[in-house]
């Protein structure tokens, strides 16, 4: 659940952000510690002073190493076996514990004791730790979207059973958690998820097929992994966050807006009933959303640099295409489906990106078979329990492919 519950521990204010000010230094886990939000994650608390208790990445041992002799947590996990065994040799002078695999990930979370748990794991493998993560007294700072896309019912009433704390950091969610301070239980009309529109803003579905991988991974504003870039240039990622946002915020899909906004300096707004906006405004880094979260409710010394206003120049805003992107639609049109299709729509959207970023389809190739496979599993739609969303989602991401190997 979202709530107002006081951080155990804070971090202290010190003018450069580098330590915490003689205060008992927040206790954390970042899981997913080498991707990109997870190494931001790991820069905000090398310069916060945090105490990183634990770590967890994929299969890069190297880069665990030199986490676990930077922080010395008291344990890592790696979700590949011969990554495990290679980082236990490195880190054997550490007193590091290692843990290997999925379920070593999941004992680790429920082993090791912290404030806040940052996960940061990318894609479906995402989900686990996250429900792992309930009921440990530990918040949740969730930058894993796949947690709430495949099964944001589960994980929300989970949270709710359990009075876990969710804080999103997710830049757009975080922005949305930080403007909705400014009203009260009943008072939000609309929350507003801005876009950067991906670097094909503007252009009309005939032009699209022609788009290139690598074309289609040079986004204007972010840097990120190969699969959120390419979901970005189509919107599905935006469409994505539509659905999150409603999970997060108990909002339906009728009073959640996206708009694009090129400058990429507003992060998202909330209209409330009086017809006021509130926006939240920075530079584009994820570390303001990670120190958010781990700090909340208190606000510290900065991570990142000063949004200098009068450098931004017109600030403009700009309805999406919807028409022409298709996946946006196709994210409303699941979340008011429910069950299952938004599960569905990830693992076909999935299979899709990964066929074009092996250049088997086309750009648009992409639309085609997500509207192939949403129209395909409708009846999804009627799947509630968790086991059945999961099932639904590997028969979409097999079907999906299969599509794509025909084209």
């Amino acid at each position: 659940m979202i709530s107002d519950r006081r951080a155990v521990s804070r971090a202290g204010d010190n003018e450069n952000g580098t330590e915490c000010g003689g205060r008992t230094a927040p206790g954390i886990m970042i899981l997913g510690a080498t991707g990109s939000v997870g190494s931001q994650a790991a820069d905000v608390a090398r310069k916060r002073g945090y105490d990183v208790r634990a770590v967890s990445a994929n299969r890069n041992s190297k880069a665990v190493e030199d986490l676990c002799r930077l922080f010395r947590p008291e344990a890592a996990a790696m979700a590949d076996d011969g990554a495990a065994a290679d980082l236990k040799v490195r880190v054997a002078d550490l007193g590091t514990k290692v843990y290997s695999g999925p379920d070593g990930l999941t004992e680790m979370i429920r082993s090791v004791s912290a404030d806040t748990v940052v996960n940061a794991v990318s894609g479906a493998a995402g989900l686990s730790p996250t429900l792992a993560a309930m009921g440990s007294g530990m918040r949740l700072a969730l930058a894993n979207k796949e947690s709430l896309v495949i099964a944001g019912d589960a994980v929300m009433s989970e949270a709710g059973r359990t009075g876990t704390e969710i804080i999103p950091v997710d830049s757009e969610h975080s922005a949305i958690f930080q403007c909705l301070k400014a009203g009260g239980d009943g008072e939000v009309r609309e929350l507003i998820l801005t876009a950067s529109g991906g670097p094909f803003f503007g252009m009309e579905r005939k032009d699209l097929g022609s788009i290139t991988p690598e074309r289609a991974l040079d986004h204007p504003v972010w840097k990120m992994g190969a699969e959120i870039t390419v979901d970005s240039a189509t919107l599905m990622n935006k469409g994505f966050e539509v659905i999150e946002a409603s999970k997060l915020f108990g909002m339906p899909g009728s009073s959640i807006s996206v708009l694009v906004h090129r400058q990429g300096v507003v992060h998202s707004l909330v209209r409330f009933a009086d017809n006021s906006y509130i926006a939240q405004m920075s530079k584009p880094d994820m570390r303001l959303c990670v120190e958010y979260a781990v700090d909340y409710p208190h606000r510290t010394f900065p991570v990142i640099d000063r949004l200098d206003l009068t450098s931004v120049g017109p600030i403009t805003f700009a309805k999406p295409d919807a028409q022409t992107f298709v996946p946006l639609a196709l994210a409303y049109r699941a979340l008011e489906a429910g069950g299952a299709l938004p599960a569905v729509l990830h693992a076909a959207n999935s299979a899709a990106v990964s066929a074009f970023l092996k250049k088997k389809i086309c750009f648009t190739g992409i639309f085609d078979i997500l509207e192939e496979t949403v129209s395909r599993f409708t009846g999804a739609a009627s799947c509630t329990d968790l086991p059945d969303i999961l099932s639904a989602a590997d028969e979409a991401e097999r079907f999906a492919a299969s599509l794509a190997a025909e084209k």
